[in-house]
């Protein structure tokens, strides 16, 4: 049972059971393990015995609570006010003490907010929850239905001493605090983007959402940085190439227009992929994927299902593809599974095809998402359809 030191009133220090070891039932502990050392004269704060200053007190809490929740409204306001590097149309970057204006007011305001919820929770419990010293001897570490009762005892005692159910202005100030402070996180929610697709200088493109990428009918594969397109005679057996889709689009009348920074870049994001080429012999294709390689070569995307660490580290001679972060190890002369490590899932695999001009593309999307696993992640997409 939990033994305490019964608190004494202001004023009547001398209270009986002030310096005796008692159990919940009020008995006296006749025997302790070790001798009682006692406990020094309580001191009581101002707002103890002031009630004016306890209110103040109050006042100060709720204040902090109210001013986190303005800095969690000014979050929102800056998100909306300031453009990230430079907003649109070649606008000049908007600075604070020459750093990104926005980065500035977002950390400001929500750190802001964060602080002086855990500031004014501290003056709470500093100067207006109650602060008794308290014995608590050591018992077995058992759960019986006697320390039940008392666990809820306990848990009744804290919420009267906090002061919660009697202070509504402080309670209710901040309830208000952490609920605006939702706010922010509901806003960040928007840079996820849209679910499936959206139009830039008049172009739509997936890439954007959980389920697609920008991989289309037709696509090329290109190489990696150089960009320039893939013939099937192009790799050896054994060969590893880091790729990405050709990304160029309609958009008027004169021709292509190839999208540029952060459209390029989210299109891109989710659209890497690595090409292996092994012997016919060697792969063996999952159901539905028999016509998805071309003379060998296979494209599976370079997005670890585990967390999404880009992953080609090639062993040539076992066909194994392995994440440099966790260790994850795929089979890509078997579908890709898994064959070590925390992933659970394979890679997906892009089907292939060659064009009119011999160069590798994309059948279709990808069958299945991409990336690290989701709530709705269906697996099974690749061989359903």
């Amino acid at each position: 049972m939990t033994d305490e030191h019964l608190p004494a009133e202001p004023g009547n220090d001398d209270a009986p059971g002030h310096d005796l070891a008692v159990d919940s039932h009020g008995e006296i502990v006749p025997d302790e393990p070790i001798p009682n050392p006692g406990l020094p004269e309580h001191q009581w704060r101002p707002t103890d015995v002031d009630p004016a200053a306890e209110k103040r007190a109050e006042r100060q809490v709720a204040a902090l609570f109210g001013l986190s929740a303005v800095c969690a409204v000014l979050f929102v306001v800056a998100y909306f006010t300031f453009e990230v590097n430079g907003g649109a149309d070649g606008a000049e970057v908007q600075t604070i003490f020459g750093l990104g204006a926005s980065n500035v007011a977002l950390g400001a305001s929500l750190g802001g907010a964060l602080l002086l919820i855990g500031v004014g929770l501290i003056q709470w419990a500093r100067k207006l929850m109650a602060d008794h010293e308290i014995v608590e001897m050591r018992h077995p570490a058992r759960s019986s239905d006697e320390d039940r009762e008392e666990t809820l005892r306990v848990l009744a005692l804290g919420a009267d001493e906090s002061g919660i159910a009697r202070r509504p202005l402080v309670r209710n100030s901040l309830l208000g605090a952490v609920g605006i402070l939702l706010a922010p996180v509901v806003v960040l929610l928007r840079d996820l983007g849209p679910t499936n697709s959206q139009v830039i200088d008049d172009a739509e493109y997936l890439g954007a959402g959980l389920e697609h990428t920008v991989w289309r009918e037709g696509m090329r594969v290109v190489r990696d940085v150089v960009g320039t397109p893939i013939r099937p005679a192009d790799l050896e057996i054994g060969d590893l190439l880091n790729a990405e889709p050709e990304i160029i689009f309609a958009v008027d009348e004169e021709g292509h227009h190839e999208l540029e920074g952060v459209p390029l870049q989210i299109a891109k994001s989710k659209g890497a992929v690595v090409l292996v080429r092994m012997g016919p012999d060697d792969n063996k294709p999952a159901k539905g994927r028999e016509n998805w390689a071309v003379d060998g070569i296979l494209c599976y995307s370079k997005i670890c299902t585990h967390v999404g660490c880009p992953i080609s580290l090639n062993e040539r001679k076992t066909h194994h593809l392995l994440c440099p972060c966790h260790q994850s190890t795929f089979d890509l002369a078997d579908a890709a599974k898994v064959v070590f490590g925390p992933a659970a899932r394979p890679l997906p695999q892009l089907p292939l095809m060659v064009d009119d001009e011999g160069y590798l593309v994309a059948q279709s999307d990808f069958r299945e998402p991409v990336g690290p696993s989701y709530w709705e992640r269906d697996s099974q997409a690749s061989t359903s359809e």
